[in-house]
């Protein structure tokens, strides 16, 4: 299922913006764990590789879109979902931003605050309405 994919590639994002390393060891684990299939496995390498690649591009977007903190202020969990969707929409056009943006926010329930998903929402929300 392509949400797990999502999780895990949302883990290894989570791990590298903590400083941390993620090798392919630690990665085929994580894809072990969620008993993903070769194509979510292939999925989620994908969307990894789109945020590292892309990184500094998709973090000018955040940026520019979250106006009312400072970058210190978003929780590293909120900045990686947003990475990843925000990768997502970007390059991966065969998926409806709506679809991103619902799975960001499933992730954000899942893994951050209590406010996490309507921060992420709402981020996410003026990306694909601008």
């Amino acid at each position: 299922m392509r949400s797990d994919a999502r999780e895990a590639a949302f883990k290894v994002i989570f791990a590298r913006l903590l400083g941390g390393d993620c090798p392919a060891t630690t990665r085929a684990a994580l894809y072990k764990q969620a008993k993903l299939k070769e194509d979510e496995k292939e999925f989620s390498e994908s969307l990894i590789k789109s945020v590292e690649e892309h990184g500094e591009e998709l973090s000018a977007i955040l940026d520019e879109k979250i106006t009312r903190y400072a970058d210190y202020r978003v929780y590293t969990a909120d900045r990686a979902i947003l990475l990843l969707a925000l990768a997502e929409i970007s390059y991966f056009g065969e998926i409806p931003p709506v679809v991103s943006v619902s799975e960001a926010v499933a992730l954000a329930r899942k893994f951050s605050t209590e406010n996490s998903a309507d921060f992420v929402n709402g981020v996410l929300g003026g990306v694909i309405n601008a």
